[in-house]
């Protein structure tokens, strides 16, 4: 039995693992009781390859591709997200993102890791989408970059929290269109000059907590390949479910 075993078993049980929805105590390390992960909504079935998105889709190319991505395609290669933004799902999200749970990313790594599992390639760099040096100083950590690495720990891939960087810092997001979005972002997200060389021809796969019209993960992809990545692919821990 390996340290670390060791250790984790004493933490656990001093420290129970508690359910990350109601807070009761649970077995095993999926961070759910019953009842809370009935009420999160993982992603499956059928689901469109390039944004993730479950839906009835149309098939091209043995594909699965939504009309909305072939109409406007998206400029990474395929996409993946672990739940939707609803429900739970929403409750999980912001409570990583603002209420400074990071109880949530052991589990949520996972979730991740399954998602991105048929995308991911033997070279894959692992990086997660930045945020302003101001915006990080003030909730002290990056939400995608804890995700990022936890990932990296559940798959054996190399992560690179620091491949991309925002000089910019751009408004809130919040009720913009995709079409705003991608002109308040544009050239917002760039390759952090010193780690370059670690992403030239290599597939990258980004991370980050939520997708709503992908927006963000269009300005890191473009980063990307203009860094040089031979293939970009995305996955988030939630996305927002498109309306039909």
């Amino acid at each position: 039995m390996g340290v670390n075993h060791l250790i984790q078993t004493a933490i656990s049980t001093v420290y129970p693992p508690r359910c990350l929805g109601c807070g009761r105590m649970v077995d095993g390390d999926l961070g759910l009781c019953g009842s809370c992960w009935r009420d999160v909504h993982f992603v499956g079935g059928v689901i469109c390859d390039a944004c993730g998105s479950p839906q009835q889709g149309t098939f091209r190319d043995d594909e699965v591709v939504c009309d909305a991505c072939i109409a406007e395609p998206r400029p990474w290669a395929r996409g993946r997200s672990a739940i939707l933004y609803r429900d739970m799902g929403r409750k999980i999200i912001l409570a990583l993102k603002h209420g400074d749970q990071h109880d949530i990313v052991p589990p949520a790594s996972k979730w991740l890791a399954r998602a991105a599992k048929d995308i991911l390639r033997d070279e894959t760099l692992i990086a997660p989408v930045p945020l302003h040096w101001t915006r990080l100083l003030k909730r002290k950590f990056n939400q995608s970059a804890l995700l990022a690495r936890g990932m990296a720990e559940n798959t054996g891939h190399s992560c690179c929290p620091d491949l991309l960087i925002r000089p910019i810092k751009t408004r809130s997001l919040d009720g913009l269109s995709r079409e705003e979005r991608r002109d308040t972002l544009r050239r917002s997200i760039v390759i952090n000059p010193q780690r370059r060389h670690r992403l030239v021809g290599r597939p990258v796969l980004l991370v980050d907590d939520v997708m709503t019209t992908g927006a963000t993960l269009d300005a890191a992809t473009t980063a990307c390949y203009d860094g040089g990545a031979s293939h970009v692919c995305v996955v988030t821990l939630a996305r927002v479910e498109k309306e039909y």
